[in-house]
């Protein structure tokens, strides 16, 4: 069983590729830049990071990143790009998710050898799952808790995202419930700001889920926003259990790592991720991580759910970056006999029936959690419509039959066709 950290890399540097790899494994393990009287070859031996493979690419003619003149060599003519794997002994840092990223993404992305450096994804050894636990519901357990058993989670954020009171937002909470949806969320931007503190949206939303929930049998999943300071989020997440909550959410990038995982110990009910602030670590293709990285983190910490955007979606990134995300959170992250810490990817930005056909195809299941915000609000036949369109537009899909032949005898499906030009 592996005891060794792997990380592989996109680089492009000015500098011969094997020389630029060595300074990185350097600089990120027992190195600096020169050799010290104390780095004994032993020590290098015990502790340094090795360069497990090079595998090099095209080359430009201008650095990808802005790039002091001094700092290339000179006569370089050349920006080399390549695919380099590291790897580190567990032994330099124990199973420490802090301690991980200081090690595979600290100070690297700095190094004057490099015009572009980004993190592309982790190997961990099975040492990780003794001391951080993962998820504690992932998809089966969200499952049991909303009492949906097949199909995607139909779900909505509430907006607009701040300037609602309490009263205002369980007065939309109440029109969700009623017409039939399954998951509700805060939005990243409403945690527990004056205008609408968490506790007083908790007791004035969880009476019309628990009502719901007796006459119904079906308890909505609605996951309150407790981004905040560690015993901040202990106690409202305390609150929110205690109200029969069932789910909580955290904007991951706002409250770290250690946050996440202490939480996480502290947790009795599902816990959401919400990725805010993702764009600045991945939008450029030559500087940041890959979300196959940088997911693996917060599996670890132990988030149940996390966003991976939607497909057409309103921002910035491609259809296929979606989808390979999304596989990313159902395929299990340790080898047996591990646990798998497979968690829901949760799509959204822009979504409605329009794109489930395709999502349900290119991802091949339907474990997920479908966020619609206008696809639900803006149906013609008003949330109920719009909840029911969706749950059609998902059972045609899963069916294989063509959403224009399903929508003759579902009329809600019909009506979202012809308002979202499918």
């Amino acid at each position: 069983m592996s005891t060794r950290i792997y990380a592989r890399y996109l680089i492009e540097t000015p500098y011969p590729v094997e020389r630029a790899a060595q300074v990185m494994a350097g600089e990120q393990s027992s190195g600096t830049f020169t050799r010290l009287a104390n780095e004994t070859d032993a020590l290098r031996e015990a502790h340094g990071a090795v360069v497990e493979n090079i595998e090099t690419l095209d080359a430009g003619n201008t650095p990808s990143l802005p790039m002091r003149a001094d700092l290339a060599p000179q006569g370089h003519t050349r920006f080399q790009r390549a695919l380099v794997e590291l790897s580190w002994p567990l032994e330099n840092l124990g199973p420490s998710l802090p301690n991980l990223v200081s090690t595979v993404a600290g100070n690297l992305f700095e190094l004057k050898e490099f015009s572009a450096v980004k993190l592309l994804d982790i190997d961990l050894p099975n040492a990780f799952t003794d001391v951080y636990p993962g998820p504690q519901f992932g998809t089966d357990g969200t499952r049991r808790l909303t009492g949906i058993h097949n199909g995607p989670l139909i779900g909505t954020i509430i907006k607009p995202s701040v300037g609602l009171s309490p009263a205002e937002t369980a007065d939309m909470v109440k029109q969700l419930v009623a017409g039939g949806i399954d998951f509700i969320k805060d939005d990243e931007l409403q945690a527990n700001g004056p205008h609408n503190p968490l506790r007083a949206r908790v007791d004035a939303i969880m009476p019309i889920i628990n009502a719901h929930a007796e006459r119904t049998g079906k308890k909505v999943m609605y996951a309150f926003n407790i981004s905040g300071d560690i015993d901040e989020m202990r106690a409202q997440h305390d609150y929110v259990v205690a109200a029969g909550g069932t789910c909580v959410m955290v904007a991951v990038n706002s409250v770290g790592l250690a946050g996440v995982a202490h939480l996480r110990r502290h947790c009795q009910v599902a816990l959401h991720g919400h990725r805010a602030g993702w764009g600045m670590l991945s939008r450029s293709p030559h500087l940041g991580m890959a979300f196959t990285a940088y997911h693996k983190l917060w599996r670890l910490a132990g988030v149940d759910h996390i966003h991976v955007n939607g497909l057409r979606n309103k921002f910035s990134e491609e259809d296929d970056s979606v989808i390979t995300s999304a596989r990313a959170c159902q395929t299990p992250m340790f080898k047996s006999p591990a646990a798998g810490y497979q968690i829901m990817p949760v799509f959204s930005s822009g979504q409605s029936a329009a794109q489930v056909v395709d999502t349900y195809q290119a991802l091949g299941n339907s474990d997920l959690i479908y966020c619609c915000g206008g696809g639900i609000m803006a149906h013609p036949g008003g949330i109920a419509g719009g909840v029911a369109s969706l749950r059609q537009a998902w059972q045609a899909a899963m069916t294989d039959i063509p959403l224009a032949t399903y929508a003759r005898d579902h009329h809600e499906l019909a009506q979202a066709m012809e308002t979202f030009n499918i």
